[in-house]
């Protein structure tokens, strides 16, 4: 069975690029067995069908606009996420992703396990911003609870001990883009 880990949003705009940069240390952090994919999906919105499709599970990383307190992490599951047009807009670009789930589920294809790990975010309208002190707080605990997710799916992550390939250019991984010199 083929389960899909993605991180989505867009790291150009603050907070609303936490999907991204959580997937990415996901995927820094631990290694997944062969039937594990691990994506950045960005701000891809429908051209993301074919790989939700094809996935039995579906678990998605993303800044999350529930009305929450800034920074607060929230766990949706099965027919809680929202994936219908004219639902809650969830973030700048989820529109998009809502529409790749109602086009899954108009196809027979949502995959059977679906869960959204989020965080608020405190602000999206910051181009060029990285993420918030408040958000990027919660990455290593969604990182975790992620973990947990997939275990609860019988799936077990390992440890990483050397460094994986990148997801994504090297130019846009967090510790470059935000200056810290790493890479």
């Amino acid at each position: 069975m083929h389960t899909l880990v993605l991180g989505i949003g867009n790291p150009l705009w603050a907070d609303e690029g936490f999907g991204v940069r959580a997937v990415e240390l996901l995927h820094e952090r631990y290694r997944f067995p062969p039937e594990v994919e691990v994506a950045d999906g960005g701000t891809q919105g429908l051209f993301l069908l074919p790989l939700v499709r094809g996935a039995a599970n579906l678990l998605v990383l993303d800044a999350i606009d529930f009305g929450d307190e800034p920074a607060t992490v929230r766990v949706v599951r099965g027919d809680g996420v929202p994936r219908y047009l004219g639902a809650k807009k969830v973030s700048m670009h989820q529109t998009g992703f809502q529409e790749v789930l109602a086009s899954a589920s108009l196809a027979g294809d949502l995959p059977s396990r679906l869960t959204l790990i989020g965080v608020q975010p405190v602000t999206l309208d910051d181009f060029g911003g990285s993420l918030t002190e408040p958000v990027a707080a919660r990455l290593d605990e969604v990182v975790e609870a992620a973990v947990a997710e997939l275990r609860g799916w019988g799936i077990e992550p390992e440890r990483r001990t050397t460094s994986p390939a990148p997801l994504a250019p090297t130019e846009m991984a967090r510790a470059a883009y935000e200056g810290r010199g790493e890479g």
